[in-house]
């Protein structure tokens, strides 16, 4: 059966990140993708220009009508904004007892827009964390999460991922990408045991969405692999293609995205 998988996100008019990349991931990745939208954010590969939060009560509507009729597998949830939607959401998936619920803690765009309000810290915490499947931080936010500096190493990033899921998180991915270096790591941690996944890092400034893109793959895989280990091996292996086929693309004169349909398409000269 081809699962069904919702993204809780917003926008990106460039179609390299939010639920754009998310439903390209979704289908990249063999699964039916459906979206509700939490903020309409006005940006391309080079920045944000504007932001226009989605009303709590928006957000509860479109979800509600929807599992009201959909059947969901998986659920990525991305850039929520405020404090208001955040609680909505959580509402949600403890109502509806959503399934295999992927938590990207959207804070900053890849042009260093905030995309999450200061005060809307505490309710991802205390919220929302505890009733996700999966949490996957890069480094800053996995600080930000923890009110420490970030980690300057894989020694520390292991460290801050178990502390992190000590803070009653079920499971953590802590990205590794910030650290630099010929190779990327992260760090997988279940029931306080680290798990370190390593990748050649691919050199491309077209990166824009990784984030994004890594984290509903691992929701789209996660009803189609026996465990959550298996699941995320393989979205890291399907991003690392779309990070290798990104220069195929010519989108935008910033970062542009990754190359979400890299296997499906024909390569071209």
């Amino acid at each position: 059966m081809i699962p069904n998988v919702l993204s809780i996100a917003g926008t990106d008019p460039s179609g390299g990140a939010g639920i754009h990349a998310d439903l390209k991931s979704f289908a990249a990745c063999g699964a039916y993708g459906m979206a509700v939208i939490t903020a309409v954010v006005s940006q391309t590969t080079t920045g944000v220009t504007g932001v226009h939060q989605m009303p709590a009560a928006v957000v509860t509507q479109q979800l509600d009508t929807l599992l009201g009729d959909v059947r969901v597998d998986a659920v990525k949830i991305g850039m929520l904004g405020d404090a208001e939607v955040i609680a909505a959401v959580a509402k949600a998936v403890e109502r509806w007892s959503l399934p295999a619920v992927v938590l990207d803690p959207v804070m900053v765009a890849k042009s260093g827009d905030p995309l999450l309000e200061d005060d809307a810290m505490w309710a991802l915490r205390d919220l929302l964390l505890p009733q996700v499947d999966l949490v996957t931080p890069n480094v800053p936010e996995a600080a930000r999460l923890l009110g420490v500096a970030p980690a300057v190493d894989l020694e520390e990033q292991m460290a801050q991922a178990v502390a992190l899921q000590e803070t009653g998180v079920r499971r953590v991915l802590l990205k590794g990408g910030h650290l630099g270096g010929p190779f990327s790591t992260d760090v997988l941690v279940s029931d306080g045991e680290p798990a370190l996944l390593t990748a050649e890092r691919v050199v491309t400034e077209n990166d824009h969405g990784t984030g994004c893109t890594l984290s509903s793959a691992i929701a789209a895989l996660r009803p189609q692999r026996p465990d959550w280990t298996t699941a995320v091996r393989d979205a890291k292996s399907y991003l690392s293609g779309a990070l290798a086929a990104a220069d195929r693309l010519d989108v935008g004169h910033g970062h542009g995205p990754v190359h979400h349909f890299w296997a499906l398409w024909p390569d071209t000269p």
